[in-house]
């Protein structure tokens, strides 16, 4: 936890500009973390039961065009 307590002093210390430019980054970090999580967890099947659920739904037309 030290270390995270470390990039928080960090973070505070950083000027308007260098914000702007670490939280562009962190986005793009972040939606890429996301992203891997989402494939593994569909290569691993935890999806399985949502889309099931889902696609029986929308054959029992309990759906509504977006």
């Amino acid at each position: 936890m030290e270390k995270v307590k470390k990039i928080e002093r960090e973070v505070e210390n950083l000027s308007p500009v260098e914000i702007a430019r670490f939280r562009q980054w962190f986005a793009v970090f972040d939606a890429e973390a996301w992203d891997r999580q989402f494939e593994a967890d569909v290569a691993a099947g935890k999806l399985d039961a949502l889309a099931d659920r889902a696609l029986r739904d929308h054959t029992a037309g309990k759906s509504t065009p977006l």
